[in-house]
């Protein structure tokens, strides 16, 4: 596979680091016979340790090039179902492939162009992982766990449906080619849809939208509420979208959006 060169297009970059590749699969914490979605293989390189770790592994590859290499390298896995691989793009995943794989775990070095868009729809689907291991930017990473205690629509997206942490920090050096950013190992356990026991998804999701339409503006305005809707959900009246947690806009949205009984 030494000829293959990394796609700009498709935001590849070849994770070559063995120290990282360890690290991933450790957090992942796979047991033997646990199933693993991969996206994007790239050479194979994260599925060879998630074979190793005992996982069955189904792997998703959009790259043409990539598919008959991969058959090749995992010739022997392919044989006895340890390992599935599929030439086709995440994000048009049908649900019910999902639901064959459940229980499974989500673990990948994804393109960071996408990252957005797939931690949504794995998140939002019908049948999510019940915990993500994936690699994304290093300041995503931070966003995403609110380093700096200012959330933003992706932090609070997360949380909605598990709790993210970062196992680790990856240097553009691990990779190849070099990419301009540094990365992080973003964990995301715990995954389930219990926080919309009392109210539903897309008006909570429509609420944290509108919150953060204008940054700079204070929620009010954006929310066009009053200050007594606020001060009924414990919120200061010059408070802005960034300075709320999570359970602040589910009784936004209780308050907003009450589910009739």
């Amino acid at each position: 596979m030494e000829h293959i060169f990394a796609k700009k297009s498709l935001g590849q970059n070849w994770l070559v680091s063995q120290s990282a590749l360890a690290k991933i699969v450790e957090a992942a914490e796979i047991k033997r016979g646990e199933r693993v979605l991969e996206i994007g293989p790239g050479k194979g390189a994260l599925t060879e340790r998630l074979l190793a770790a005992g996982a069955e592994v189904t792997a998703i590859e959009k790259d043409h090039r990539l598919t008959l290499p991969l058959q090749e390298k995992f010739t022997a896995e392919l044989k006895k179902s340890a390992l599935t691989l599929l030439e086709a793009d995440a994000l048009k995943l049908p649900e019910s492939l999902l639901a064959d794989l459940s229980p499974y775990k989500l673990v990948a070095n994804i393109p960071y162009y996408i990252t957005g868009e797939i931690i949504r729809a794995f998140l939002e689907s019908d049948f999510p992982p019940i915990k993500a291991v994936i690699m994304v930017q290093k300041e995503v990473a931070k966003r995403i766990l609110a380093a700096d205690k200012k959330e933003s629509i992706l932090s609070i997206s997360v949380k909605a449906y598990g709790a993210p942490t970062i196992a680790g920090i990856v240097p553009r050096g691990a990779f190849r080619p070099v990419p301009n950013v540094d990365s992080a190992i973003l964990v995301i356990s715990d995954i389930n849809k219990n926080f919309f026991d009392t109210i539903m998804a897309r008006d909570f999701f429509a609420i944290v939208k509108k919150g953060f339409a204008q940054k700079r503006k204070f929620l009010k305005s954006n929310l066009d509420i009053s200050n007594e809707t606020l001060s009924a959900c414990g919120l200061a009246d010059k408070i802005r979208a960034e300075d709320l947690i999570l359970n602040n806009w589910k009784n936004l949205t209780e308050k907003l959006h009450p589910i009739s009984s």
